[in-house]
C-alpha cells in the first residue's frame, strides 16, 4: 500500500471523508461519527472548546453543542477509561469489564489499600451515600484539612469514588457547569440491556477491541491497534495473530514504514479525499504521535505546559486537515467575553501552499465562529499564514457572513 493511499484509508476511516450534513445535525449524525472512531477521548482544557466537543465539529461542522450530554442522558454514552478518560458506546459495556475486575483498580490503588487499612468500611459508606444521595461529585464527600496542592493531590474521598469508577461499581457524566464527574450507580445511567449483555472472557474482549480499533484506523501497525484503546501490547500480540489467522486483519507492507500492518477488510480506499477539519490534539485522527510521524512525517506536540518563551507554535495548537495531508497548525483561543474567535498564530507545513491552504482555513474558522457563537474572528501576527488571513477574515465580516 502506498504512504499516500494509507492516509487516505486512515481519513476515510476515521469518518473525516464524508461530507458534512448540509441539513438539521441530530443524534443519528453523532450515532455515525461514534459507529466509525468507537470512542471520544475527554480532556478540561477549556481555552477553545473542551476537546471532546472538537470530533464533532470537526467532522459534522455547526451542530448543536448537547449531543454528548443528551446522548449520555439517554444512556447511549458512559464515562471510563479507555484510550485516557472517552466518553464510550453504552453498548460496549461488556468489552470493558475485564478492566473493571481486575484486583488493583486503578493506579490509585496504593492510596485505596492504606485507606482501607486505615477504615476498612469507608468505600462501602461511599456506596451507600451514593445510592441515598443520588449522583455525587468529589466535593460531597471531601475529607480534606489543608489546601489542595497538585491536580493529582486527592483526598481520600476522590480516592474512593475514583477506584469505585475504575471497578465499575460507580459511573459518571460530567457536570456541565464545571466538568466535574458526577458518580451514580450504574443502573441509574446504563440501560439494564448493556448491564446484563453476557460478560466475555478478557481475551474476547480484548480481541474485540483490536477489531474495532482496526475498524476506526483502517491501516494500523500493532502498535497503533493496542494504543487505541491503551491495552497491554505482550498480552495482545497473541490475540493479533488469531485475528490474522481467522482473516479478520490483513497484513500488508504500507510505503516508508518499518513495523508490519494490517488492513481491515472493509476499509474504504478512497482513490481521492476532500477532508477539510480542525482538529483537536486528543482527535483520534492524530493522538497517536508517532503514527502521526509515519502517515504525516508531522511532529506534534501539545504546548500547553511549555514555558511561552519556549514554544514553538503556541499554547493550543489545533492541526489542519487539508485533503489528504495535514497542511498547517492554529493556535486557537475562545474569547467569550468578547465574542471572539482569536487566532494568534498560523503556519504552515513545508510541503503545503499558503496561498492555496489560507482561503481553506479562513472557512472553517468562520463555521467555527459560528459554531461557537462567536461574532469576530481575530487573527494575530505569527506565523506565515496570518497575513494572509486578515483580508480573507475582513472581507467576510464586512458582508456579514461571520
Amino acid at each position: 500500500i502506498s504512504l499516500s493511499a494509507a492516509r487516505r484509508i486512515a481519513i476515510a476511516a476515521q469518518g473525516l471523508a464524508d461530507p458534512r450534513p448540509t441539513g438539521r445535525v441530530t443524534a443519528q449524525h453523532l450515532r455515525k461519527v461514534l459507529d466509525r472512531v468507537g470512542l471520544i477521548q475527554i480532556d478540561s482544557v477549556n481555552v477553545l472548546v473542551r476537546s471532546q466537543e472538537m470530533p464533532l465539529f470537526s467532522r459534522l461542522g455547526n451542530h448543536p453543542r448537547s449531543l454528548i450530554p443528551d446522548a449520555t442522558a439517554r444512556g447511549e454514552l458512559f464515562e471510563y477509561w479507555a484510550h485516557a478518560a472517552s466518553h464510550i458506546p453504552t453498548r460496549h459495556h461488556h468489552l470493558w469489564r475485564w478492566k473493571m475486575e481486575r484486583n488493583y483498580g486503578g493506579p490509585q490503588w496504593p492510596q485505596v489499600v492504606a485507606l482501607l487499612e486505615r477504615d476498612p468500611g469507608f468505600l462501602d459508606e461511599i456506596l451507600d451515600r451514593v445510592r441515598t444521595d443520588g449522583p455525587i461529585v468529589a466535593g460531597d464527600v471531601s475529607t480534606r484539612t489543608g489546601p489542595k496542592g497538585t491536580w493529582w493531590d486527592w483526598d481520600d474521598g476522590k480516592h474512593a469514588l475514583e477506584h469505585l469508577f475504575w471497578t465499575g461499581e460507580l459511573t459518571a457524566r460530567r457536570r456541565p457547569n464545571d466538568f466535574a464527574r458526577a458518580y451514580d450507580l450504574p443502573e441509574r445511567m446504563i440501560p439494564a440491556e448493556h448491564l446484563t449483555t453476557p460478560t466475555p472472557s478478557s481475551e474476547e474482549a480484548r480481541k474485540e477491541l483490536l477489531l474495532l480499533a482496526a475498524q476506526s484506523l483502517g491501516v494500523a501497525t500493532f502498535s497503533d491497534l493496542a494504543d487505541y484503546h491503551r491495552l497491554n501490547m505482550p498480552r495482545a500480540r497473541p490475540l493479533l495473530a488469531e485475528l490474522v489467522e481467522e482473516g479478520a486483519l490483513v497484513p500488508v507492507e504500507v510505503e516508508g514504514w518499518n513495523q508490519p500492518a494490517y488492513l481491515h477488510p472493509e476499509a474504504r480506499r478512497p482513490r481521492r479525499v476532500n477532508a477539510r477539519a480542525l482538529l483537536s490534539p486528543f482527535d483520534s485522527l492524530v493522538w497517536n504521535r508517532e503514527r502521526d510521524m509515519r502517515l504525516w512525517d508531522f511532529f506534534y506536540r501539545i504546548e500547553i505546559y511549555t514555558p511561552a518563551p519556549k514554544r514553538v507554535h503556541g499554547y493550543y495548537v489545533l492541526p489542519f486537515l487539508l485533503g489528504e495531508h495535514l497542511v498547517a497548525r492554529v493556535d486557537l483561543k475562545a474569547d467569550r467575553k468578547r465574542g471572539t474567535l482569536m487566532v494568534p498564530g498560523a503556519f504552515t507545513e513545508p510541503h503545503a501552499d499558503p496561498t492555496f491552504v489560507a482561503p481553506h482555513l479562513a472557512d472553517e474558522l468562520r463555521l467555527m465562529a459560528d459554531w461557537l457563537g462567536l461574532e469576530h474572528i481575530e487573527i494575530g501576527t505569527r506565523g506565515d499564514l496570518a497575513p494572509l488571513l486578515v483580508p480573507l477574515v475582513a472581507r467576510a465580516e464586512s458582508t456579514g457572513t461571520t
